[in-house]
């Protein structure tokens, strides 16, 4: 992996959220490849329930002030950033009062699911990009991690189709099973075909559940990674059905080698 650029874009980090599956090997991979000679950028939403002086988050001013349009409201960016000190790894926190200052992450006190996590997701994408883009940092693989992060393939693939600096990116989607009950918004497709996307080309959002976000992920990721061994199996079935390089589970004491070698042959070669 040395000199190789990976760019982590996760729903979920630890120390910063609870562990779960996603949060940890949303950790424990960008380690690997830093550990390897690569180097990374890691981002994730600022949900409100990040403890901002614990883990010393700060604002960068140089990449904060810029709007994104979202349903056609102007949302501003800020961006935020911290250390997992003994790793000397740097966090990017895409942040924004409207969508990220409750405390919480993806539902309410009474498990219901705020009723915006689908703008969330289109602003966490875009968010995303746009720093990347001040950062001028182009990388090799994009390595997407969790349901709240699925929307970035689409939007490279399709909103950002014309921009250069991801022009030779591969992008990386980790399928998980712990996703959420219902639906989002019924109008999510609409919002992204405000974006300028055709709607033929995410037909499953028109019923945003979380296996119809994750076959959205799918469709426009060049690989897929089973990360855990319960990814539903309508999703599961989708991906080995697409003839994409795939990934079976492998255990966490096992995932180093197996991912990097991955990335080598598979992805990049």
């Amino acid at each position: 992996m040395t000199g190789k650029k990976i760019l982590f874009v996760s729903s979920e980090l630890v120390p910063y959220l609870p562990e779960n599956e996603v949060s940890l090997m949303s950790y424990e991979t960008p380690r690997m490849v830093n550990s390897n000679g690569g180097q990374i950028r890691i981002f994730m939403p600022r949900y409100g329930n990040i403890n901002e002086r614990r883990h010393q988050l700060h604002e960068v001013i140089r990449l904060s002030g810029m709007n994104l349009v979202i349903n056609d409201m102007d949302m501003p960016l800020i961006i935020k950033v911290a250390s997992i000190p003994k790793e000397r790894i740097q966090v990017y926190f895409i942040d924004n009062e409207e969508y990220f200052k409750r405390k919480a992450t993806f539902a309410d006190e009474n498990g219901n699911l705020f009723p915006d996590n689908d703008e969330r997701a289109i602003f966490f994408a875009k968010g995303v990009v746009e720093t990347v883009k001040k950062l001028n940092w182009s990388p090799d693989i994009v390595h997407v991690h969790g349901w709240m992060a699925s929307l970035l393939p689409l939007y490279l693939r399709q909103y950002y189709a014309d921009e250069p600096l991801f022009a030779d990116s591969k992008i990386v989607t980790s399928l998980y099973g712990n996703g959420f009950e219902g639906t989002l918004d019924g109008a999510m497709i609409d919002k992204v075909a405000f974006d300028g996307i055709d709607k033929e080309m995410v037909k499953p959002l028109s019923d945003p559940t979380f296996n119809n976000l994750l076959k959205v992920a799918i469709d426009y990721s060049d690989a897929i990674i089973l990360a855990t061994d319960d990814v539903p199996k309508d999703v599961k079935t989708y991906a080995e059905n697409i003839k994409k390089p795939l990934l079976p589970y492998v255990t966490i004491q096992e995932f180093e080698d197996a991912y990097s070698n991955f990335y080598t042959s598979e992805v990049l070669n």
